[in-house]
């Protein structure tokens, strides 16, 4: 009975080791959450405090690996073989709690390179940076699922990863990578810039991708590669989905493309492809999303593409191509589209009713056309989920039946030519997370139902002629945001009856007056605030300073008095000030060189990304709403903008030289003001100066040297102060040679306006002052010699000892040797 039991006891062994993942496998996946945890870059240590959000609580060394959270083993059907770990779901490790996320290391991967049965690899969206290992993938050479997306990875892809023969999924989108660039950079925020920009030094993505034939899914997007699209791509047969959107790829799109027929998915979109829609891809019969918007595509669309009868998503047009619309050319769609959109493609005259016949459409983009007409009433009744008509001609009034949609969620009219009330019945369309009607020729109030939108996120009315001092009540747990109800016909009070979620806030260029409300301190989170020119008038309100989350102040030409108050310095955030254009008066306070925002300005305008990441993910709308925020300062990037404008007041004293410390400061203007003094030495350490305008003030002294550290400077107005001395030279301050800019001075010269300065003596060397010394020394000699002769025969004569008669020769003979001494004492 022993023995059996024994033997029972032997079998249950074996059975429970065979079915527990292998000791080493479990080993390498503990040290992958060590290294994790704790060899993170930047100094941001990812505490142990973070492993529930990680699913890293049930790693640990007393259980079976193969039961971890995010960890996938083989089934095991026989005895005889262990189960091993063959999938990783490691995406999303790294919480993004902060404006400076943690960034991982690369090398943190190593110990996973050592589980060589895996067959799936997700370590997508964890901030890994550096160059991706290819050594340690070349170890997993049963991979067929590999998603590195959203991540920093940079430099070239590895040779090694062709190698992987059993890949079918691949995806190395949103990195840094490119074909040509190898070294190290940093972080992604910062180099996410220069992916993007025309300059960017890529490189070709490598013919070997050839080799992967097995390919299913290939995502490359949003990286830095340029150059052409392989032709080694179209061997790749058992393609399905082909994602290379937003890098710098160039030249025409291969013909070869018909070739992919597995294809289901093509996006090319956001490069710099040139020519024709190639008549080949009227062969890739599955097609069902094609994007090729925003290159620089040129000729006719093609009237075949509606043939392609699996076709869902199609997107054309947009920035840079010059694609055009055939009027002549009848459409009659096979495809049943949910996503259209024709934007810059020439469109004209009426909206065109064969998108009537599209039953399943969700999302219809046609701006930047040349349509005319009313709003179709079609498709006003086709309950869409996004419809975008901006920068058209249409005109009339909005059907009532618009807001009778439940699916309606995004609605852009922007810069037509509408008129006429908006209907009653608006709030009806409660799905509305985004209505923007701007620069358009609407009037009357604004209708009360609009606050029954609770899911009302942006409400951009600018640029028409609303009127009336009533304003919709929206209740204090709405999730409304944005407003921007400027350049419109408004009065009476500055309203306040917005929600707690107000991030931006602009009422400016209307008939607004009495003083700001205190009841703006209850948007806790307001961080844009512009209600320049209107009459608002009295004392800078000091409660301002007390809403700390204001980002960009605008007051500019609001009839404001009296001093600046001291504690504006509160404002930490604060990194656009517009006080221009109004009475203010005293002097600037030195606090002004405290506002943090202006010496370290952010990198990203923090409510943009919050609110908007439920994904807008088919269009740029927040740059379309956002061009009217941008004509503060005609300045493009207004949320890493730092500006200060105090110009136009009526302030006096000097410049405190504290203002040298807001280094982030892009533009500086005090200028038309009473300021006097020097110039502070300390404005050259304003390293990211783009803008300094001095002008109309009572500033004496010089231009101080230190200008020539200003590299980025490319405006200085000086001009009609009592500035003197030479204009600076060196750095940008050569090139600043607009006589206008240093017009109406006392005394400023310099090559920069074509006077030359005096030329001052230089400094006597050595050997000079010797011989100077010399000479000084015989001028003495042959000056007091007959000074002192004369004197004494004076004496003598004063005193008889010579009779007068006696000393005339001598007088005779010191005449003529008083020459040569008056001689030498003129020189």
């Amino acid at each position: 009975m022993a023995r059996l039991l024994l033997l029972m006891g032997f079998f249950i062994l074996v059975i429970l080791s065979s079915s527990a993942c292998p000791y080493d496998q479990k080993q390498s996946l503990l040290k992958f959450k060590s290294s994790l945890l704790n060899n993170t870059i930047m100094g941001t240590n990812l505490s142990s405090t973070y492993t529930s959000i990680f699913g890293f609580e049930s790693w640990n060394s007393t259980s079976d690996c193969c039961l971890w959270d995010r960890v996938i083993c083989n089934s095991n059907k026989s005895s005889s073989s262990r189960r091993t770990v063959i999938a990783l779901h490691l995406d999303s490790l790294v919480p993004s709690l902060s404006d400076e996320p943690a960034v991982v290391s690369s090398t943190v991967l190593v110990p996973l390179f050592r589980i060589k049965s895996l067959m799936l690899l997700d370590i997508s969206s964890n901030s890994m940076q550096g160059k991706i290992p290819g050594d340690g993938l070349a170890s997993l050479s049963k991979l067929v699922h590999l998603d590195m997306t959203r991540n920093n990875f940079s430099g070239n892809i590895p040779p090694q990863l062709f190698h992987l023969r059993y890949l079918q999924y691949l995806d190395l989108s949103f990195n840094l990578l490119s074909g040509g660039l190898s070294r190290e950079v940093g972080y992604l925020r910062d180099l996410r810039k220069l992916v993007l920009d025309d300059n960017f030094l890529g490189g070709n993505i490598p013919d070997e991708i050839g080799n992967l034939t097995k390919l299913q899914e290939l995502s490359l997007g949003s990286n830095g590669f340029s150059g052409r699209i392989p032709p080694s791509v179209f061997n790749l047969r058992q393609l399905q989905f082909l994602d290379m959107r937003e890098n710098l790829l160039s030249e025409q799109i291969p013909t070869e493309i018909g070739s992919l027929s597995e294809l289901c998915t093509l996006a090319l979109s956001k490069n710099k492809l040139t020519g024709v829609i190639p008549g080949s891809m009227q062969n890739l019969s599955k097609l069902e999303t094609l994007r090729l918007e925003n290159n620089f595509l040129t000729g006719e669309i093609p009237s075949w593409i509606f043939n392609i009868k699996p076709l869902n998503i199609l997107f054309l047009g947009g920035k840079g191509n010059t694609l055009t619309w055939n009027h002549n050319s009848k459409v009659v769609p096979r495809c049943m589209l949910s996503q259209l959109s024709l934007q810059s493609c020439g469109l004209a005259g009426e909206t065109p009713l064969w998108i009537s016949t599209q039953k399943a459409l969700d999302y219809l983009d046609l701006s930047s056309n040349e349509l005319q007409g009313t709003f179709p009433l079609w498709l006003a009744e086709m309950a869409l989920g996004t419809i975008i008509l901006s920068d058209n001609k249409l005109t009339g009034y909005l059907p009532d039946s618009l807001f009778q949609s439940l699916s309606l969620s995004i609605l852009d009219l922007s810069r037509n030519n509408f008129s006429g009330q908006l209907p009653r019945n608006i709030g009806d369309a409660n799905a509305l997370m985004i209505l923007i009607l701007a620069g358009n020729s609407f009037s009357g109030p604004i209708p009360g139902s609009i606050s029954d939108i609770y899911r009302l996120l942006l409400l951009d009315l600018s640029n028409n002629r609303f009127s009336g001092d009533t304003f919709p009540v929206f209740g204090p747990d709405a999730f409304l945001a944005y407003i921007d109800f400027s350049n419109n016909e408004f009065s009476g009070e500055i309203p306040v009856t917005f929600s707690q979620e107000t991030r931006i806030l602009a009422l400016g260029q209307n008939n607004f007056s009495g003083s700001l409300p205190r009841n703006l301190t209850n948007l806790i989170k307001l961080e844009y605030l512009d209600v320049h020119g209107n009459r608002i008038g009295g004392e800078f309100p000091k409660f301002i300073t007390e809403m700390s989350s204001l980002q960009i102040l605008n007051l500019r030409n609001t009839s404001l008095e009296g001093p600046m108050p001291n504690s504006i310095s509160k404002l930490r955030g604060l990194h656009i000030l517009d006080l221009s254009s109004n009475n203010l008066t005293g002097s600037i306070p030195p606090e002004f060189g405290d506002l943090v925002g202006m010496i370290d300005t952010p990198t990203t305008f923090s409510s943009i990304s919050d609110v908007f990441t439920f994904s807008i993910q088919y269009i740029d709308l927040i740059v379309n709403w956002k061009r009217s925020v941008q004509g503060l300062s005609s300045n493009p990037s207004i949320d890493i903008y730092a500006l200060l404008d105090l110009s136009k007041n009526r302030l006096s004293g000097e410049i405190p030289a504290s203002l040298g410390n807001l280094k982030g400061l892009k533009t500086l203007n005090v200028s038309s003001n009473s300021l006097s003094g020097k110039i502070p030495y300390s404005l050259g350490g304003l390293e990211s100066l783009e803008s300094l305008d001095l002008s109309h003030n009572n500033l004496s002294g010089k231009i101080p040297q230190s200008f020539e550290k200003l590299l980025q400077l490319a405006t200085l107005d000086v001009s009609n102060n009592r500035l003197e001395g030479p204009i600076p030279t060196g750095g940008q301050m050569d090139t600043m040679n607009d006589p206008n800019f240093f017009a109406n001075n006392s005394g400023l010269c310099g090559v920069q306006i074509g006077l030359p300065c005096p030329v001052e003596p230089s400094p006597p060397t050595s050997e000079d002052n010797k011989t100077r010394d010399s000479r000084f020394a015989w001028e003495g000699v042959w000056t007091g010699f007959p000074l002192g002769f004369c004197l004494s025969v004076l004496v003598i004569f004063l005193t008889g000892w010579f009779p007068a008669t006696a000393l005339f020769p001598a007088r005779r003979s010191l005449q003529r040797r008083q020459r040569p001494v008056s001689r030498i004492s003129v020189r």
